[in-house]
């Protein structure tokens, strides 16, 4: 994942501030709803935060945001090693893009989804 992470631009980097970004083996069902997928659907990753431009101005001394990314399901879609690096890549950037407040039908417009 930190290669990942570390192959994102700089200048994308510089701007994100408090934000953890975890794998985990899989998502939980709560993080399934979260998502609102149903049975059948994969889940790559998930933001959980306030979103940058839902942010007020009393947002402060809140705990960090978090991206999970999702272990098992990434495995199960990709390959090799190098699909795994590039899936994480991008299911970071997605999330990312989350935490901008860009949400899923912009991202699909964009070929991110």
């Amino acid at each position: 994942m930190r290669e990942a992470v570390g192959s994102l631009p700089p200048g994308l980097l510089q701007r994100v501030h408090n934000v953890d970004i975890v794998i985990e083996r899989r998502p939980s069902g709560r993080d399934r709803k979260a998502a609102g997928l149903g049975a059948g659907r994969t889940l790559l990753g998930l933001y959980h935060g306030i979103p940058l431009t839902k942010r007020g101005e009393y947002y402060n001394l809140v705990l960090p945001d978090k991206i999970s990314i999702y272990q098992e399901p990434i495995e199960a879609i990709c390959e090799t090693d190098d699909d795994v690096r590039e899936q994480v890549r991008k299911t970071v950037l997605h999330e990312l893009a989350h935490y901008f407040g860009i949400d899923d039908r912009r991202l699909n417009e964009l070929g991110m989804g």
